[in-house]
């Protein structure tokens, strides 16, 4: 397990606005509680080669640590809060990446 910075990558289409909407109200307050931050929430992104372009929301969340962003998802209140985002989405993906550790 590294110290290194630990990306979350999601791919995930909106299909029932108002359940999703209660998710997002209260993901950002569990997400700082385990330090974590919203890098990139993209409605458009962009594919530049490849091909399996990615259609709907990309968002990126980065946490310290992969300890903490482990801990962040298994969080009995971020489970319980992301029944909203699963009964009002649907996701392709959601995966940790892990950060390039810093160089000495």
């Amino acid at each position: 397990m590294s110290n290194a910075t630990v990306y979350l990558v999601v791919n995930i289409t909106v299909d029932d606005a108002a359940e999703y909407k209660k998710y997002e109200k209260g993901f950002l307050g569990i997400l700082k509680k385990y330090d974590g931050s919203l890098i990139a929430l993209d409605d458009n992104a962009e594919n530049f080669e490849g091909f399996s372009p990615r259609s709907g929301r990309m968002v990126i969340v980065g946490f310290p640590s992969e300890d903490i962003a482990k801990k962040w998802y298994s969080d009995s209140e971020y489970q319980k809060l992301s029944e909203h985002r699963r009964a009002g989405a649907h996701m392709e993906f959601l995966t940790m990446v892990r950060g390039v550790p810093p160089r000495q």
